[in-house]
């Protein structure tokens, strides 16, 4: 059954990384990168932070958002080295058939620290500003997908590493939204 589920997730895979083309590859490139991408909506979401909870507030979200990344990224490592499952730029048997145009590789690609970060900070960041912005964590969680989306692209994850990251992220978003609400009660009667 897992060697069928790891077969269509290859299959899916190969399908979605053959549909890029190189008009398209600096774009994916950019969306992927942390300090580019993630700089964008990162001063997006501190500018409303620092709106909505003052600069005391905005300060102690950043400490707890900085908490929620390091655990997302080192739960995520936690999970790439037990698995051990080779990233498709790095599995031999599908090499010659896969468009790989990210700066590395990697070794292991189980699951996605790109999408459960995203994802921790869409929900993360929607949640907390859902009182004032209604809509705003449906324009997260669609720019999270984007960046998930472009690990593919870029033949670095398969489907499943990225619903899975995207999977934790939404639960580690949860879980530090449900802290800085603690957080912003404590320390600003918010």
């Amino acid at each position: 059954m897992i060697e069928q589920l790891l077969e269509y997730d290859t299959q899916l895979f190969l399908y979605l990384n053959g549909l890029g083309s190189t008009t398209w590859d600096d774009l994916w490139l950019g969306i992927t990168n942390k300090f580019i991408f993630g700089s964008i909506l990162g001063i997006l979401l501190l500018y409303l932070f620092y709106k909505k909870f003052g600069l005391k507030g905005m300060l102690l979200l950043i400490l707890v958002m900085a908490l929620m990344i390091t655990f997302t990224d080192q739960i995520t490592n936690v999970f790439k080295r037990g698995f051990a499952r080779p990233r498709p730029c790095g599995a031999d048997d599908i090499a010659d058939r896969v468009r790989f145009i990210a700066v590395r590789c990697g070794k292991y690609g189980f699951f996605s620290g790109h999408s459960s970060n995203s994802m921790a900070v869409a929900i993360f960041g929607g949640l907390l500003l859902k009182p004032y912005f209604k809509r705003l964590i449906y324009v997260l969680i669609l720019v999270s997908i984007i960046v998930a989306y472009s690990r593919i692209y870029l033949g670095v994850h398969y489907p499943l590493d990225i619903v899975c990251g995207m999977t934790f992220g939404v639960f580690s978003g949860f879980m530090f939204y449900k802290l800085a609400q603690y957080v912003l009660k404590r320390f600003l009667k918010v």
